[in-house]
């Protein structure tokens, strides 16, 4: 559609009311409905967003160390747009029009979105156009708000036992609930190019279709809140935990990148002359991805519970490698041929916000191209046993302060930005490490 019919659309429908939603740091959307007056009313000027949106965490705890938002700024509106081309129809609520927002004015360096898209400036000025998509594990339970709450988040039953990753057999079990994803994500403009099962109790991929980084970015962000409200039609709870559980696997959410010219007829990461199909650009891109890797690792590995997924032998990364088509390292080269050559970044779990980790992968890969970067050898074997070039930091405090001192994270995402994001990540440490586990309880209790 275009203007003038996404306007005739919203005047029109017969709820006389409109969805948006603006992504906070964590990635979790928040919004509200407002009428169809009210938005034509605002659709080219600004609106305030309570700033509380970027001033509190996933629990809508207030952070006590932000500059940028708090109890001694009285929590003002923060001017904010709507984007009309992310106009879409929700599906499962009549249809109704909804549209994603972001923070416009001195406010803005805070909007991840707005961080994606001045990265994705800085691509097209050197010449790329960055395509991306996201894919997502995810753990599937026969739950609800309220029975997860009354069981204390124990014993929770999910939709089907056992260890069964694509299984033919088992997607039939719940072929109604699968049907429904496919379908309804399509008709909310989020396609997926697959779907199957992961081995766990539950568990689901999906691989969202390609499409250029903001889109993709979008894409992913809708997906994760589409496939949660989905659930809730079939009394299913969707988990994107990084690791919900220390004896199953964890969920990623593997970034796959590549990078071709201003008109998207050349994938520049391909080049027939070498022996592995890489150009030097390709090369130099995934060079830079493996040096900035430790100054952003909280970009992509965002909470305490990340670092529970990247551990040896659990599907996740764990050490500073690189190699062709290997599952075991950070990043996942897959020269294939001039259509479908792309970067596989590994180290992404399920739990971040796609507009930060597509940022960190693509400043962190146009870094290596702009600084001619050398790509370090390809790791032959298992990735989890290449020490060479050292390992990812171990918890999020280490991560946070190593991404608090770099002089790189500034240089690729802004002095603000970087200010704002370590001050929440280190609030979310400050709030785990007060907590007494249940671990800690069955292992000191009586015995100490």
């Amino acid at each position: 559609m275009n203007e003038s019919q996404i306007l005739h659309y919203v005047k029109n429908h017969p709820s006389g009311k409109v969805k948006i939603a603006i992504t906070d740091i964590d990635g979790v959307l928040r919004g509200k409905y407002i009428s169809a007056e009210k938005f034509l009313s605002i659709n080219n000027s600004h609106f305030g967003f309570c700033d509380v949106v970027f001033g509190w965490d996933s629990n809508d705890l207030s952070y006590d160390n932000s500059s940028f938002s708090g109890w001694h700024k009285g929590y003002p509106d923060t001017p904010a747009s709507i984007d009309l081309s992310t106009f879409r129809k929700i599906p499962w609520e009549n249809d109704i029009p909804f549209f994603l927002c972001e923070l416009t004015g001195p406010s803005a360096y805070v909007c991840p979105r707005n961080v994606l898209k001045k990265v994705i400036e800085e691509a097209n000025q050197l010449g790329f156009n960055p395509l991306f998509s996201q894919e997502f594990e995810w753990f599937n339970f026969e739950e609800t708000p309220h029975s997860i709450h009354e069981k204390n988040f124990n014993g929770l039953k999910p939709i089907s036992p056992g260890m069964f990753g694509y299984s033919i057999l088992r997607s039939t079990l719940r072929n109604d609930f699968f049907t429904d994803l496919f379908k309804l994500l399509k008709q909310f403009d989020v396609p997926l190019e697959g779907l199957h099962t992961e081995t766990g109790p539950g568990v689901l991929e999906a691989a969202i279709s390609y499409s250029n980084i903001l889109e993709a970015a979008d894409r992913a962000v809708l997906f994760k809140t589409g496939v949660k409200e989905i659930s809730y039609k079939y009394g299913i709870m969707a988990t994107f935990m990084a690791k919900w559980n220390e004896k199953l696997p964890g969920c990623g959410g593997h970034v796959h990148q590549s990078l071709w010219d201003r008109k998207k007829k050349r994938n520049i990461f391909f080049d027939e002359k070498d022996a592995q199909k890489m150009s030097a650009t390709f090369q130099s891109y995934i060079a830079g991805q493996l040096y900035c890797l430790p100054h952003i690792l909280p970009l992509v590995a965002p909470t305490v519970n990340s670092f529970k997924r990247l551990v040896p032998g659990a599907w996740a990364p764990t050490t500073i490698t690189w190699a062709v088509d290997n599952r075991t390292v950070a990043l996942r080269a897959l020269p294939g041929g001039s259509k479908s050559s792309r970067l596989e970044t590994r180290v992404v779990g399920s739990d971040t916000n796609p507009y930060l980790a597509m940022a960190a992968c693509l400043a962190s890969g146009l870094y290596g191209i702009k600084h001619k970067l050398k790509l370090q050898s390809e790791t032959k074997g298992n990735g989890y046993l290449d020490l060479t070039h050292g390992v990812l930091p171990a918890n999020l405090e280490v991560a946070t302060q190593l991404m608090k001192e770099s002089k790189i994270a500034k240089e690729l995402f802004g002095e603000n930005f970087v200010q704002h994001f370590v001050q929440t990540r280190e609030w979310e440490w400050k709030q785990y490490i007060k907590v007494v586990t249940d671990w800690e309880v069955k292992r000191y209790f009586e015995i100490i």
